[in-house]
């Protein structure tokens, strides 16, 4: 009689759902709308999707850090860092001293990104509203919200779940 191996079974894959398509589905929505909504802050505004979501992160987070967009972004100081430098160069945020804290600066809006800011939410909003607001009602919009945010809560691991129950 052969020995037993000691390594487990692999497991079958039909064991629960089906998960890939689901991802295939939301990885392909989340780059059609981006690409929808950049192409048209592109066509209207001439400025790209990551502007946009900074604008917002800075115009609503006082005392706003580099490390405060790229943490409420998911994304990497360095790369904030680099998209920060851009939305600068062309006018629309500006870099000061933090008072608190001599390794970091604050990120603020200038005047001509706060006159560019309402512009460009009316826009995404339109096209979001073309590509999602028209297809689903409200109630499967909210359900959705809520399904996704604790889709993302639970992918981040437990601290991060941690911060958003609190």
């Amino acid at each position: 009689m052969p020995p037993r191996s000691r390594t487990p079974a692999p497991r079958a894959e039909n064991a629960g759902p089906n998960l890939k398509p689901l991802f295939n589905d939301l990885v392909r929505l989340e780059t059609e709308l981006w690409d929808a909504v950049e192409d048209r802050l592109r066509a209207e505004h001439g400025i790209t999707l990551p502007f946009f979501e900074f604008m917002q992160v800075i115009a609503r987070t006082p005392g706003c850090r580099v490390h405060d967009i790229a943490a409420e972004l998911s994304i990497t100081v360095g790369g904030t860092s680099k998209i920060v430098d851009r939305i600068e160069a062309a006018g629309y945020c500006a870099r000061q001293a933090n008072p608190n804290d001599r390794r970091s600066s604050i990120v603020t809006l200038t005047a001509a990104g706060k006159r560019l800011l309402p512009r460009i939410t009316a826009t995404v909003d339109s096209e979001l509203h073309a590509r999602l607001g028209q297809k689903l009602s409200e109630r499967s919009l909210a359900e959705l919200a809520k399904i996704l945010t604790r889709l993302r809560s639970g992918s981040r691991g437990p601290e991060a779940a941690n911060k958003t129950a609190s």
